[in-house]
């Protein structure tokens, strides 16, 4: 019996397979069915990430950890921050060049030593010195010799010892020899000879060993010493010292477009050296009217007073220069300007609603702690200058 009915289920579930069949593939659809549905029900239901922060609210309590600022125009001289290289006073700095010939024999000073004008820097044995005594001692002696003639002659003319040609041409002669002695004396004094020794050569008396002496022309400090014992000199060509009176020097600062339309001369200005704490104080002297083709830049000099030396040629600075004409502008304080992720600065505002929004801004100069705002605020506006952090935990609670 167990059989038949085995067999009977048996017949029975054949002429159904293909039946099972199509309900099985209808269920499995349906459960896919039902499960795409509710993943896509859950997917409804996710949180969708916000893509801008939501303003922040805060309660009576916590807005008193806050102080807000009502932006407003404001008047006020801008401060331009540049760098800046020391140079000399090129009024006050002079380059020596030997005024003769001939090797040097001896060195008076070493550089950084102070000098006075006039004083010796350097002796050369120098040929043309000892042509240059020889010449004005020939040019006295002639001068002489043609002045006593001249005046013997305008005696005997009187007499009628000589003819009045002949004392007119005497006289003629004496006053050539005196105009050569003149030029042989300005040539002693174009060397730079010691007008002591010049005038022992007019009073016939013997010199010492005809050495030419390089002077300073200027009383300064001796900041470079440029030829060495024995090297030989050409006149008027070769560079032996440079004496600059570094009491003042000039700071090259270099400036860009937008900051020139700000400054005038005599501008103060401020000179930073880093070394020390000690400003300098400054005035700006000269615009350039050229741009540095390789910088795009524009040198802008300022006459500093220097009375420690604290300054030395080709020494980086920091300048401040202070614009004394006045422009308008959105000031807010140091303090309410934050910066987000990729350090873009924003202030929180405060809405209607009562809640504070971020508002991105564009910043412009800065004068002393405040910045003038280019863009992003309007004047009435009011943003956080004191709090902005704690309101920047709150939006991201």
């Amino acid at each position: 019996m167990k059989n038949n009915s085995f067999g009977a289920m048996v017949s029975l579930d054949r002429p159904n397979h293909g039946a099972r069949r199509v309900a099985i593939v209808a269920l499995a659809t349906a459960a896919l069915a039902s499960f795409a549905g509710c993943s896509r029900e859950s997917a409804s239901r996710a949180p969708v990430a916000a893509t801008t922060p939501s303003n922040a609210t805060l309660t009576t309590a916590q807005r008193k950890n806050i102080t807000l600022y009502t932006v407003a125009p404001s008047k006020y001289r801008k401060v331009i921050e540049t760098t800046g290289t020391v140079d000399f006073d090129n009024d006050q700095a002079t380059s020596v060049l030997a005024a003769f010939s001939g090797p040097v024999s001896r060195l008076l000073v070493s550089p950084g030593q102070h000098v006075n004008k006039g004083d010796p820097l350097a002796t050369v044995d120098s040929p043309d010195f000892a042509q240059a005594i020889s010449t004005y001692r020939k040019a006295i002696a002639t001068a002489q010799t043609n002045r006593r003639v001249a005046d013997l002659d305008k005696d005997l003319v009187q007499h009628r010892g000589v003819s009045e040609r002949e004392a007119e041409q005497a006289e003629t002669d004496a006053a050539n020899a005196d105009a050569d002695r003149d030029a042989a004396r300005q040539a002693l004094v174009a060397l730079d000879v010691d007008p002591q020794a010049i005038k022992d050569i007019q009073a016939g008396k013997p010199t010492t060993h005809a050495a030419g002496v390089i002077r300073a022309p200027i009383a300064g400090t001796v900041v470079e010493r440029l030829i060495t014992p024995g090297q030989l000199l050409q006149a008027g060509s070769t560079p032996c010292f440079t004496v600059a009176d570094l009491s003042r020097v000039w700071v090259m600062a270099q400036l860009f477009g937008s900051d020139l339309t700000s400054i005038r001369l005599g501008d103060p200005a401020e000179v930073e050296t880093g070394s020390t704490t000690k400003n300098l104080s400054g005035t700006v002297d000269n615009i350039s009217a050229l741009v540095d083709p390789n910088t795009r830049a524009v040198a802008v000099r300022v006459v500093v007073d220097n009375p420690e030396n604290l300054l030395r040629k080709q020494m980086y600075v920091r300048v401040r220069i202070h614009a004394r004409e006045e422009i308008s502008g959105l000031l807010v304080p140091v303090s309410a300007i934050l910066r987000d992720d990729v350090n873009l600065p924003f202030v929180y505002l405060a809405e209607k609603d009562g809640s504070f929004a971020r508002r991105a801004v564009t910043l412009g100069d800065r004068s002393g702690d405040q910045y003038d705002i280019l863009a992003g605020l309007a004047a009435g506006d009011q943003i956080v200058v004191d709090g902005g952090i704690f309101v920047q935990f709150m939006q991201n609670q």
